[in-house]
């Protein structure tokens, strides 16, 4: 067995850096193959993983499906901590969005303040344009009045 962990030893340092992120790693930091249950019983066939310095191990044990299953859970982890970045990220330009919305919300509202003090200035002034022109047309007809008694 030496033989084949110094040969599988080598043939993994050939590997790029992804093969070996997806490589199961014993306590030792080798690689762990991948073995099978050879003894009669009810585990008989099942896959595992264990050291790679087998008989003398670190005691790294992990049946295959568990390690599968929780690659599943990283890749899974993986996915949903991508998500929460990117949604912390849009979360981050909707509230500079909202900030610049409020400010331009604020300059409107002094805007419509101005306008309805200068719409109040016309209508006073079109109120008294109307007194004006009722006292003109009241001194008019009180002129002419004056002049058939006279």
């Amino acid at each position: 067995m030496a033989t084949s962990h110094e040969s599988s030893g080598n043939s993994s340092k050939s590997r790029s850096r992804s093969d070996q992120q997806c490589q199961v790693m014993c306590y030792h930091g080798e690689i762990a193959p991948l073995r099978e249950v050879k003894y009669n019983g009810p585990t008989y066939g099942k896959k595992f993983y264990g050291c790679s310095y087998w008989p003398r191990t670190c005691g790294y044990f992990k049946w295959a499906d568990e390690v599968h299953e929780i690659r599943d859970m990283q890749m899974r982890l993986l996915e949903k901590d991508t998500e929460i970045a990117e949604l912390e990220m849009e979360k981050g330009f909707l509230e500079d969005k909202i900030k610049r919305l409020k400010e331009t919300k604020l300059k409107l509202d002094d805007v419509v303040e101005e306008l309805w003090i200068e719409n109040s200035e016309i209508r006073e002034g079109l109120y008294a344009a109307k007194a004006d022109k009722g006292l003109l047309l009241g001194l008019a007809l009180s002129w002419i009045f004056f002049c058939f008694m006279c």
